[in-house]
């Protein structure tokens, strides 16, 4: 990265299960926004088809007539051959580049550009250079590593090589085979009667005591309090991160693009950029991962 060039802001996918229109309305809106890489594609169910694999595609060349970068991402946990099969033609296809979500689809991918996503696993420099000779390009810190570690990742980076940093939202910790929001309703997986269509941002879960703990989102596992890296925006670019990415929410993505995007070339104006986004929304952060410590370390918004 150039040392004088500022981090790009990056949309991660859409991690919910939102309703076709609500869809095409949020991606119209975004291509509006000061956002410079739009993620495309469904990461977490493959029940979840308000879109088809043309809708996929129609969208991302819209958003790419409007000046966006476009990345079609895959699933992260591959069940059946037909989720497999879907992998396939998505890291086949040349138009566009792929974030790859696990390792099924690196090895699909092998020998053209792809991002790999926080959900893989790459913790040191060897694994790091040996998908760098296979295709990768940009890669994502995984959620748990800390600054630091981030720090020692960079100092013997290729020419090549981007770093994106997940910097806004509720932060994806697991998958599982199991969907959780069908087990909550006492539905099977299998006829889960698409319970996620109720909770836009994933279901809140509870401690006894009533403090916030997660959020179910089908199969996938969430924090329920949120990463929010505005603060850290010096030291991100003082580190030389290619990339910041911000995780769909149902309301307010466009403020909080705005805001990092505002910080991002006015540093002063840090503290009420951090003030406004706390006022956006009731969860708390946590921002222990980076920090080095607990995950679950809170903090006010």
């Amino acid at each position: 990265m150039n040392a004088t060039a500022l981090p790009r802001l990056s949309l991660g996918p859409v991690l919910y299960y939102w309703p076709r229109q609500q869809l095409l309305d949020f991606y119209a809106r975004m291509a509006e926004t000061p956002v410079d890489i739009v993620y495309l594609g469904e990461t977490v169910c493959s029940k979840r088809r308000a879109l088809r694999w043309d809708d996929w595609l129609n969208l991302a060349r819209e958003l790419r007539a409007a000046g966006k970068e476009v990345v079609l991402s895959t699933l992260t946990l591959i069940e059946a051959e037909s989720e497999l099969g879907y992998v396939e033609r998505l890291c086949a296809q040349e138009e566009f580049p792929v974030e790859a979500n696990d390792m099924a689809a690196v090895q699909l991918r092998a020998g053209k550009p792809f991002v790999t996503a926080p959900a893989v696993n790459l913790y040191n420099r060897r694994a790091l250079d040996r998908l760098r000779q296979n295709g990768l390009r940009r890669w994502v810190l995984p959620l748990e590593l800390s600054r630091a570690t981030l720090a020692d990742l960079l100092r013997e980076r290729g020419d090549d090589e981007e770093v994106e940093v997940f910097v806004y939202g509720r932060l994806p910790l697991a998958y599982s085979a199991r969907c959780f929001t069908a087990r909550a309703h006492n539905l099977p997986k299998d006829d889960c009667q698409f319970r996620c269509l109720d909770y836009p941002d994933g279901m809140a879960l509870a401690t006894q005591e009533g403090q916030p703990f997660l959020a179910m989102n089908g199969i996938q596992t969430q924090s329920a309090s949120r990463c929010n890296l505005l603060g850290e925006l010096p030291d991100l670019c003082s580190l030389g991160v290619d990339v910041l990415r911000i995780s769909p929410v149902s309301r307010h993505t466009e403020r909080v693009i705005e805001t990092f995007h505002h910080c991002l070339r006015q540093p002063a104006d840090l503290p009420r950029g951090i003030a406004e986004l706390g006022k956006l929304s009731q969860d708390p952060v946590s921002n222990g991962y980076w920090l080095g410590t607990a995950g679950i370390r809170q903090e006010t918004g």
